[in-house]
Parts: structure tokens; sequence; C-alpha cells
């Protein structure tokens, strides 16, 4: 799995300098809100943001520190939908999503044990994965997986343009740039 790959794919779908008056996040430069720039180190206009900084944050917070790089090294097509995903919704999200969708696929826990979804990829969602591949196959298993990701991910962005109908905004560009990305 080619890291930089992903980071520049995902670099180029979020585009550059924004600040949509319904986003929350404020303004964002390459997907990279003002609060994340900050936290990291970045003082300059977020519309001047260096793309290799931009870059160097999407490694860090959204491939390394949630270890969806251990998870590549099993399935790299649910690794890269879990990167996407965690950088539109959160890491914690996206691992919930994996965690959650394990569990409703291990037959009733023939295959391995239930998971409780609490959002950080450790071993025993490690373990988890290996095992529905065991069981599946991987290729099968991953497309399969990859389903279950996505429709718990189109699930939330209805919710939330349900919610807050100012998220309405966003709705469809949503389903269009990250629903079915990674799939066959």
């Amino acid at each position: 799995m080619d890291v930089e790959m992903l980071v520049e794919a995902l670099i180029d779908r979020e585009g550059g300098y924004s600040n949509h008056p319904a986003d929350r996040g404020g303004p964002t430069c390459f997907g990279i809100t003002e609060a994340v720039a900050r936290a990291h180190g970045y003082a300059g206009a977020m519309r001047d943001l260096p793309r290799e900084q931009a870059a160097a944050i999407y490694r860090r917070l959204y491939w390394s520190r949630p270890r969806f790089d251990a998870v590549a090294l099993r399935a790299p097509r649910i690794a890269a939908e879990l990167f996407d995903t965690g950088v539109n919704m959160g890491p914690a999200v996206a691992a919930t999503f994996l965690q959650r969708a394990l569990t409703a696929l291990n037959r009733n826990g023939k295959d391995f044990a239930d998971l409780v979804p609490d959002g950080r990829v450790g071993q025993r969602t490690l373990a988890a994965l290996d095992g529905f591949l065991a069981a599946r196959g991987k290729r099968g298993g991953e497309t399969v997986l990859l389903r279950a990701l996505e429709a718990l991910q189109g699930e939330r962005y209805l919710r939330l343009a349900e919610r807050r109908p100012a998220n309405e905004a966003f709705l469809y560009g949503w389903l269009a740039n990250r629903i079915g990305e990674f799939t066959d």
C-alpha cells in the first residue's frame, strides 16, 4: 500500500483553500482545518498552507496514529477506505465502523470474538480482521467488508444532513466523492 499515493489523491479530492459558511470547521486548505493546522505548528494564513505540511499531517494523524498502516498489511483496500473515512469523519469513527462491521460479520462469534467498538485499532481488532479474512477469503471478504463500511458511512452522511440542514450543502459531494471510491 503506497500511503503517498493515497495522501496525494486525497489532497487532490479535498482541493485547495475553502471557507464555506456552512462548514463548522471554518477555513480549510487541502482539507486540513485551521485548528488542526495550528495544533501542528502552522501559524500562517490557511490559504498558504504548504501542500507537504498538509500531507505530513495526513500521514501522521490519519494513517499512522490510528494504525491504519497495520490494517494495510492485511487488507489494503480496507485501509484506504478507513483513511478516507477517517479524514472526513475522524479516525475513531472509521475504526468504530470497522469494529461494528466485523462484529456483525463474525457469524455470532463463530469466526472470531465480538469487538467492543471503542474507535481504536488494537490487537483484538487486527485479530478479528485476520479471522474475517481467513473465514471469508481475502478478495471476496475485503469486498464485502468495504460494502459494509460504506453502508455505515453513507447512513451517517444522511443522518448528518437530516439533523443539521446546513449539512445538506455537503451531502451530494460526500456521496459523490466518498462512497464507492475504493470498491471493485
